[in-house]
């Protein structure tokens, strides 16, 4: 399957502009957000949902629950800077860009809602991981991701 019919099948907020090269081989075969979005869907679960979340999390809504740890690892591999959505709740919907282009992996979790992504704020891991559980959820979605690919 060529990558244009491939990428037709991504729903994702972004996907078409996600179409920039890893800057870090840690991750084998991770060249694109598009690679790695498509090996995050078999290492994201209900572990690596955000605590408040698990209860809804199901393999039909993957990316709930999953958005700074997520972003925080495109930031790793892709560089770039991590925005986040204020949510109902207090809470910030990360998302990235990299180089001007925006784009979130975790949106599909919103269903047909639209967020904005111009203007927010941006977002740190030293905020984020400051809360334990985040930092670990995060270590663990590297370490799954690492095996997935065969270089841990």
């Amino acid at each position: 399957m060529s990558n244009i019919n491939k990428a037709r099948e991504y729903k994702f907020y972004g996907w078409q502009d996600a179409n920039i090269n890893a800057k870090t081989e840690e991750y084998g075969g991770i060249d694109t957000p598009l690679d790695l979005y498509d090996a995050l869907t078999s290492v994201w679960c209900e572990y690596t949902c955000a605590p408040r979340l698990r209860g809804e999390w199901s393999m039909d809504n993957q990316t709930l629950g999953q958005c700074s740890i997520t972003a925080f690892l495109v930031q790793d591999i892709f560089g770039g800077k991590v925005y986040g959505v204020l949510r109902p709740g207090g809470n910030y919907h990360c998302y990235n860009d990299v180089d001007g282009h925006v784009f979130d992996l975790t949106s599909e979790q919103f269903g047909d809602e639209i967020l904005s992504y111009e203007n927010n704020p941006e977002q740190f891991r030293e905020v984020h991981f400051a809360k334990e559980e985040k930092r670990l959820r995060y270590e663990y979605l590297k370490e799954e991701l690492k095996k997935l690919k065969g270089t841990n």
